[in-house]
């Protein structure tokens, strides 16, 4: 008898970046493949690519000082919420590490309100 699949709840990633950051220029690439494979490997995923000073009501009062940015939440929470090094091993690992915490079971993260408002407005998205 097999064990029965875990459900899968929709993945919600974003990154927060800025039009001046070549670093999050070179970064987008990295970000939209891995939503891609995670697409691909059956995920329900959003992915959203936000520029904190294009989308500022967006953000809110969140304070970002480092770039790239990633938030990672799903129906249970947010999973992660900080600066990545961009390269895209690190952000596979992150993503399978998020995905695999909800499989078992593990709590969300605890994060500040400004997060918590932005993953809100995101879910709702």
């Amino acid at each position: 008898m097999s064990a029965s699949p875990v459900p899968r709840s929709r993945l919600t990633i974003a990154c927060l970046c800025a039009a001046w950051c070549r670093t999050c220029d070179a970064y987008r690439e990295v970000f939209d493949a891995a939503a891609a494979e995670s697409r691909a490997g059956g995920r329900a995923v959003s992915a959203h690519w936000i520029d904190i000073e294009d989308q500022a009501a967006l953000v809110g009062d969140l304070d970002v000082e480092t770039f790239p940015t990633l938030l990672v939440l799903d129906a249970g929470g947010v999973r992660f919420f900080g600066p990545l090094e961009p390269q895209p091993e690190t952000l596979r690992r992150m993503l399978r590490s998020a995905v695999e915490a909800a499989a078992a079971g593990v709590g969300p993260a605890a994060v500040a309100p400004a997060v918590s408002a932005l993953a809100e407005r995101l879910a709702g998205r």
